[in-house]
């Protein structure tokens, strides 16, 4: 009949299209084994990055504190053994005169850092003692001694001991009258020019004192106080006037 030629499909025809729904859905929304294993291998690799760095940051964290301290703390033990010159003191322009007669002025010594002593021409104990750590210490800054010259000022016209031949070869010696090298060179209170050894720069200026009567010890803080301003000035500075 008619009747049940129209009847609606039978379950067994319809379930499979029911079941067909979620078996599609459950095989696509999960991910194969190897998008799995792609993911923990991905986690794992960001999380050993992050294990490296945190390891960098704590062998650094030393070197990284210790630039800070020196840069910016500035902590007392990197404060200057020399007296800064404040301001700062031009050489003047008067003349000198060498052991050979000749004459020449100060300002023509500009070019070169120079480590200027003052005694008279008799150069008692302290003299020696001034010319001998002058000397050592140019010596002891290596291959930049050359950026360095040694200046002796003599106070007085005698003549100079032959004693001193040896000590003063390389060395600029002049002479000048006594009232210009103490109107030039600041003493410390209660001290002479000649109880000190005293630092121009390559442009000329007078800028740094050295305590008075610098022993060995001294002689040794003072070449770091060189050796600073030999760095600091190596980007502009070169050997020779």
């Amino acid at each position: 009949m008619s009747g049940s030629n129209s009847s609606p499909p039978s379950a067994a025809h319809a379930l499979p299209a029911v079941a067909d729904e979620p078996l599609g859905l459950t095989v696509h929304s999960m991910p194969s084994p190897r998008q799995a294993l792609a993911g923990a291998e991905g986690r794992r690799t960001v999380q050993g990055r992050w294990k490296m760095i945190f390891v960098l940051l704590c062998c650094a964290a030393p070197v990284i504190a210790s630039y800070f301290t020196y840069y910016v703390v500035r902590p007392e033990g990197r404060s200057v053994y020399g007296e800064l010159i404040d301001p700062q003191r031009p050489l003047p322009n008067i003349e000198g005169t060498q052991p050979d007669g000749k004459t020449v002025r100060l300002p023509s010594l500009k070019g070169q850092w120079l480590l200027l002593s003052v005694a008279d021409a008799a150069c008692d104990a302290l003299c020696e003692q001034q010319l001998y750590l002058q000397r050592q210490l140019r010596e002891s800054l290596g291959r930049e001694k050359d950026r360095l010259d040694r200046v002796w000022l003599v106070s007085d016209a005698q003549p100079l001991p032959e004693r001193l031949a040896n000590g003063l070869r390389g060395a600029t010696v002049l002479r000048l009258p006594a009232a210009e090298i103490a109107k030039w060179l600041p003493a410390s209170a209660g001290h002479v020019p000649a109880e000190h050894l005293f630092v121009v720069d390559p442009m000329g200026n007078l800028m740094m004192r050295f305590p008075a009567r610098m022993d060995a010890g001294g002689a040794s803080r003072g070449k770091r106080d060189l050796d600073r301003l030999l760095r600091a000035s190596s980007s502009w500075d070169d050997a020779g006037r």
